[in-house]
């Protein structure tokens, strides 16, 4: 009987049959999680309410990224400085003093030596329960161009950096950690390959160019950038990591090696068109704004940058990277789908 059945599986008409039911399994599965997980509809009246200075006096409100006329010739602002630096950060009290110290020592240092380097550094506070943005509004007091934004509700790391970027002036838009995982002088790293790709000094923000620091791994067959490069970090979250990202590489981005590096540069004329139509909130979001450079074919540039793994991280080992598993999958099926569009909102 059992021989019965398995030669009529491995006919033609039974394969035929099995993989039409293993499709619209497949197919029936994804539909129910897409389901499972709504996305938060995208508003342009969000992207241009304005955010104001946490406990400023008197009220400040942060530059606008998008212009409020639909209809007009650019839908970016135009720059008010440099470089914008976006941190988010939830319950960072302890560690974030450190990273602030290494990024506000640098960016002054340079600003005293260039007076055309200007630059803003914005917190953005994702709903912290401890005193993360009063820590930020002390530091503040004595270091300059230091800002923070305190959002009412959690929003992700994804939300967190999306509403920076759109409360910022920059020429420049920087987002990285606030753990401090990245040395911030590397920035300058990032800065050279965006003035290579982007044709030059002086900078062109109306040329769509994103630059994206990687760590030192993925570059282990390129060893002067190696040896330039540390990268530190514990064996079952490396496990975890390699892979998270070969189903990155099967579902969504192809170019780029380490999508997760806290630290991507972006030309603002890129940021003005990418972050308005972002999905993700959580920890995938990187995955769904490179995607989509790479369907636009705007140019993505990877450059390896000193990184080593700080404790203390909000990435829950497992339900973290299920999460980030589920939403690129998510990102691979609503787009083909159409559920997704990357038209700007109205």
């Amino acid at each position: 009987m059992m021989d019965l059945i398995s030669q009529e599986i491995f006919t033609l008409h039974g394969m035929l049959i099995a993989s039409i039911f293993i499709m619209s399994w497949v197919i029936g599965l994804l539909m129910t999680l897409s389901h499972m997980t709504p996305w938060v509809p995208r508003r342009r009246a969000e992207f241009l309410a304005p955010e104001v200075e946490y406990r400023a006096s008197p009220v400040k409100e942060f530059t606008k990224l998008l212009e409020r006329d639909i209809n007009a010739p650019k839908r970016y602002t135009p720059s008010t400085c440099y470089l914008s630096v976006i941190i988010p950060a939830m319950n960072e009290a302890e560690r974030i003093g450190v990273m602030l110290d290494d990024c506000c020592d640098y960016l002054e240092a340079r600003a005293e030596k260039d007076e055309q380097f200007t630059y803003e550094i914005i917190v953005v506070d994702d709903g912290s329960t401890d005193n993360t943005p009063d820590v930020v509004k002390q530091i503040s007091l004595t270091r300059k161009n230091l800002r923070c934004m305190k959002l009412k509700a959690n929003r992700g790391k994804g939300g967190a950096v999306r509403i920076g970027v759109h409360n910022c002036g920059g020429k420049l838009i920087l987002f990285a950690d606030a753990d401090g995982a990245t040395k911030f002088e590397d920035f300058e790293i990032l800065e050279k390959e965006m003035l290579r790709a982007a044709g030059g000094e002086p900078l062109d923000e109306s040329f769509p160019a994103v630059v994206v620091g990687s760590r030192s791994e993925f570059h282990s067959l390129q060893a002067h950038l190696a040896e330039a490069s540390v990268a530190e970090r514990s064996f079952f979250r490396t496990i975890l990591m390699h892979g998270f990202h070969t189903l990155v590489y099967l579902f969504a981005v192809k170019t780029i090696r380490d999508t997760q590096c806290g630290f991507k540069l972006f030309t603002r004329s890129i940021a003005a068109r990418v972050f308005p139509v972002l999905h993700i909130e959580r920890w995938a979001f990187d995955v769904e704004l490179i995607f989509l450079c790479e369907k636009w074919s705007v140019p993505v540039s990877e450059v390896c940058v000193r990184w080593k793994e700080i404790e203390g991280s909000k990435i829950t080992p497992f339900w973290s990277w299920l999460q980030m598993g589920r939403d690129l999958v998510l990102i691979w099926f609503r787009y083909s789908i159409g559920l997704w569009t990357d038209e700007p909102p109205k």
